[in-house]
């Protein structure tokens, strides 16, 4: 291995390549080109001293091409097939172009279980710093063979949020088809600006239009990238979006962070630290310093990171909403049995809106404190068993006499989301009810908060009818009770 030069210090780094960026979205054909700069520019990076993760999309792509099949399938079976006839011929034309260097690579697939486990995550990253160590360039897919809830919705984009998050990564490069984070979509509003300098997610969320999809092929858009972006900048990584017509331009990017960082030591001597960059006043100090900036959009990292698997845990895991379950969901729940998997049939309603793939509150309601429901308005009704685990899901609402709304009826109407400062805040018809929420546990959704309410309360062979596919019959995975019965 190279020694790292003086200039630029040996940094960890994460690549994140969508399958717009690997296949031409209607040839399906290689983009041989950009793979072929991809590969020039770890290479480069791995000569002075930086340790390379390659995070790469497409190989429903190059399954499409490979079987001759004019567009992405509807089907999540054959998602499935495209992407196991696709895996081994993207790895092999990795390992053919990294080969011309003699360049050693190694194929990691995960799934959001692997990363989930605590036994797992572990043995994951041990293996990715084992990998890097060798010298060996890892190049990780989400194992969409086997995968269901993950492939539709920006899996590889919050993949290598969390795989740079695993391995403590200096910098997260998204190279996309544009040169960086814009306040509407380039190729359509010709008025859109582009934004250079990104100190809070949540905060420039009000400035930006995300309602771009991606291409046909892939599964994200600029949303994926924010939500990726807010996971890897509160590890402490420094994330860009870029272009990916030219990838070289990582190592322009990393050469003027790292003369930034330089050039902002302090005067009391040679041997001091070079300041970290998020103290650094990137708005100002490369004005003073007249260089030219590379086209790119720079999240700036957390000043106070949160890493490892409390990362995954606490800040990966950060509800976007929540489900509201019923008692038997939650007495199924607390059982280490249960798998911690939701059927929709557990589900009473939905609180805020947020997406397939993040996480959620698992929340049941209750009557306060010295509340006691009459017998005669107890009503409970069974669902019967499940098919496979043979749990028995029952649906309970208690009401007290001065309302005669229904539970579910109030739930439907209520989507305000709840959070962790304002829990007892109730609205509506829940404040004259004297209901309360509580949380019991968090999990990762299955699927966004629309469909999750259109298929509440039902049996799961309801969900392909309802929703028009189903990716599985959870609407909820991964559950972790806090609270238990």
């Amino acid at each position: 291995m190279a020694r790292p030069s003086k200039r630029s210090p040996s940094s960890m780094i994460v690549i994140k390549l969508g399958t717009s960026s690997i296949v031409h979205e209607e040839t399906h054909q290689p983009l041989l080109s950009i793979l072929s700069s991809v590969v020039e520019t770890v290479v480069n990076l791995r000569s002075h001293g930086h340790k390379v993760v390659l995070v790469s999309s497409g190989a429903i792509g190059v399954g499409l091409r490979t079987m001759d099949i004019p567009q992405r399938p509807k089907s999540l079976s054959k998602k499935q097939a495209l992407s196991a006839v696709g895996q081994g011929r993207l790895i092999a034309l990795w390992d053919n172009l990294f080969g011309q260097f003699d360049q050693r690579i190694a194929q990691i697939l995960l799934t959001r279980g692997d990363i989930s486990d605590r036994t797992r995550y572990l043995n994951a990253v041990n293996t990715l710093k084992e990998l890097l160590s060798m010298g060996v360039v890892p190049i990780v897919n989400e194992n969409d063979t086997i995968s269901v809830s993950e492939i539709k919705f920006g899996d590889n984009d919050t993949l290598s949020a969390i795989t740079s998050s695993m391995i403590h990564a200096d910098y997260l490069f998204l190279l996309t088809d544009v040169d960086g984070l814009y306040t509407a979509n380039p190729r359509k509003d010709p008025a859109a600006k582009k934004i250079d300098i990104v100190t809070s997610v949540a905060d420039i969320r009000a400035q930006v239009s995300t309602s771009t999809l991606g291409s046909n092929l892939g599964t994200g858009g600029m949303e994926t990238k924010l939500i990726a972006a807010e996971i890897a900048t509160g590890a402490g990584v420094t994330t860009i979006i870029t272009s990916s017509k030219m990838p070289s331009t990582i190592v322009d990017i990393i050469d003027y962070y790292t003369t930034l960082r330089l050039s902002s030591r302090p005067s009391s001597g040679t041997s001091s630290p070079a300041p970290k960059l998020q103290t650094i006043d990137l708005e100002h100090v490369n004005v003073s310093l007249n260089l030219r900036r590379p086209p790119h959009t720079v999240f700036k990292p957390s000043p106070v990171p949160v890493r490892d698997l409390k990362a995954w845990t606490g800040h990966t895991l950060y509800p976007a909403g929540g489900v509201i379950i019923d008692s038997g969901a939650h007495a199924v729940l607390s059982r280490r049995e249960s798998g911690g998997r939701l059927l929709p049939v557990g589900v009473l309603g939905v609180r805020g809106s947020f997406a397939s793939g993040q996480a959620v509150r698992v929340l049941i309601r209750c009557l306060p404190e010295g509340v006691v429901p009459e017998k005669s308005e107890k009503r409970a009704r069974s669902t019967g068993p499940d098919e496979k685990t043979g749990h028995v899901y029952s649906e309970v609402s208690l009401s007290r006499t001065s309302s005669s709304s229904s539970l579910v009826g109030d739930l439907e109407s209520d989507t305000q989301t709840i959070m962790d400062d304002d829990m007892h805040a109730m609205h509506g018809s829940e404040e004259s009810d004297s209901w309360e929420v509580k949380e019991v546990g968090r999990g990762l959704a299955n699927y966004n908060s629309a469909q999750i309410s259109r298929v509440k309360g039902l049996n799961s062979s309801r969900i392909p009818q309802l929703l028009g596919y189903a990716d599985t019959e959870y609407v909820v995975e991964n559950i972790t009770i806090r609270i238990p019965v």
